[in-house]
């Protein structure tokens, strides 16, 4: 990846886990144009980052914001971002439709990436796992995802493990949110013909940990991604700002970031 220190990139949350990192990577590969701290927070900017008072601001000073805050701030930071036009590099999960929605429409505005994960490895297993749901059909293999992670992570089923499951539902020509079954407990009845299963496990320190099991009466598949490292993320994100320069508004994926499609 080509270094180009004229891109600006901002960073929203720059003193949690994931901000500390893309703060990082971020200078690695072009220019930090500064970031925002969650309201509240003690924690101090990174040394020699600035930090802006709010998102508009940071916007503002910036040719990409990378944002992998939480659901809650995605409304706000899409107005912002749109006002600015400004490219939004998204990593944030657990988005409801509304804050779907909303990301849509700034895509009209300004080019988007929002990937459920930025890892490269993950979106090499998002593109083989429409392909072998393509090839095996939901009434002989069921599809289940399983899926772990850290004890402070908020939302369920993961980013990336919705990902999986759009995937599968793509492969099958059919919408995730007509065959899912997720939080399974008590007597449920017997498993749906062509339901995309999910199961969410929390404890540790585990990064992320995904598994999509294809299971028939004569053979089961699995395919896992295990992450160790956030940098991981990190430098996928850079690489979407970087990519992202001088393109149209839209709505890019991971996928678009690699040459995948």
């Amino acid at each position: 990846m080509s270094t180009d220190r004229s891109i600006r990139i901002g960073i929203a949350g720059m003193a949690g886990r994931m901000g500390s990192l893309l703060v990082e990577e971020s200078a690695a590969q072009g220019t930090v144009s500064g970031g925002t701290l969650r309201p509240g927070s003690n924690s101090p900017a990174p040394a020699g980052v600035h930090a802006f008072a709010d998102i508009s601001a940071l916007a503002e000073a910036s040719d990409a914001v990378i944002d992998f805050t939480s659901a809650s701030t995605v409304q706000t930071h899409a107005r912002a971002l749109s006002k600015a036009g400004t490219a939004w590099i998204l990593g944030t999960s657990g988005l409801s439709p509304a804050d779907e929605k909303a990301v849509e429409e700034v895509a009209a505005l300004v080019p988007v990436v929002y990937a459920p994960n930025f890892a490269p490895g993950v979106n090499l297993v998002l593109a083989l796992a429409e392909k072998m749901a393509a090839a095996l059909p939901g009434d002989r293999y069921d599809a289940e995802i399983v899926e772990m992670h850290h004890r402070r992570k908020i939302d369920s089923p993961s980013g990336t493990a919705i990902g999986l499951g759009r995937a599968v539902a793509a492969g099958r020509g059919v919408a995730l949110e007509e065959v899912i079954e997720s939080g399974r407990h008590g007597h449920v009845g017997p498993r749906q013909p062509g339901a995309i299963g999910f199961a969410a496990l929390r404890g540790g320190q585990v990064v992320g940990e995904h598994t999509l099991l294809f299971a028939a009466d004569d053979e089961h598949i699995a395919l896992t991604h295990r992450a160790f490292d956030r940098r991981a993320f990190a430098r996928g994100a850079v690489q979407a700002a970087l990519w992202v320069q001088g393109k149209p508004p839209g709505l890019y994926s991971m996928m678009d970031v690699l040459g995948m499609r």
